[in-house]
């Protein structure tokens, strides 16, 4: 695998935010649709939601899974919480359900910010990025059944305009680019790196 550096992005110094001023910028419409324009999901496309959910922390995060490795797809890789948009649910009820289900988060809590764009993955799901604001402390139940891990991940990362990496591989066959985020321990990219970018994107001034 090869990387290649990000397209050019302002820097921000320092690389902080208060948990007030990410509230202000997450609130703001026009910084969620920052990153490459909204995919519309294609017809018999299955449709998707994921909870992007951010703890005011005096220094804020973002909240991650990891996948079990038991799962039939997607095993042992980090995602947000998420997964099929049920007949007659909107994509925020989905997102709040699915994270109820997968790391015991009381659906009460969360403040849904918006939409991120939404993306289209490689195994055929059109996801819509569904961001929360969480005042901490937040007591979560992972089911292990589904998720291995929670971890959160600082949101100053977010800021680096170093970060994140542009990468290729070679996947079935075919050349892929992908976007990977710096972690000690796990592995961060494919469509989760890309809504992280997005919501940095909607972050960086």
């Amino acid at each position: 695998m090869t990387a290649s550096p990000i397209d050019s992005l302002p820097a921000l110094l320092p690389l902080s935010l208060t948990p007030a001023e990410v509230e202000e910028r997450l609130a703001d419409p026009a910084r969620l649709a920052r990153a490459a324009g909204d995919v519309q999901s294609p017809d018999g496309m299955r449709r998707s939601a994921v909870l992007v959910p951010v703890l005011l922390h005096e220094a804020p995060t973002v909240l991650l899974t990891l996948r079990a490795a038991t799962l039939s797809s997607h095993a042992g890789q980090v995602a947000f919480p998420g997964g099929r948009i049920e007949p007659g649910e909107t994509p925020e009820a989905a997102a709040l359900r699915e994270a109820a289900e997968e790391v015991g988060l009381d659906p009460r809590l969360p403040r849904l910010a918006g939409r991120l764009p939404g993306l289209v993955t490689g195994t055929g799901f059109h996801v819509v990025p569904v961001v929360a604001l969480l005042d901490p402390p937040v007591s979560l139940t992972p089911e292990l059944a589904e998720v291995a891990e929670v971890f959160e991940y600082p949101l100053s990362r977010l800021l680096d305009p170093a970060s994140p990496e542009r990468r290729s591989g070679v996947f079935g066959g075919r050349t892929r680019h992908y976007w990977s985020w710096p972690h000690e321990t796990q592995t961060i990219w494919g469509a989760t790196a890309t809504m992280l970018r997005s919501l940095a994107l909607a972050l960086r001034d």
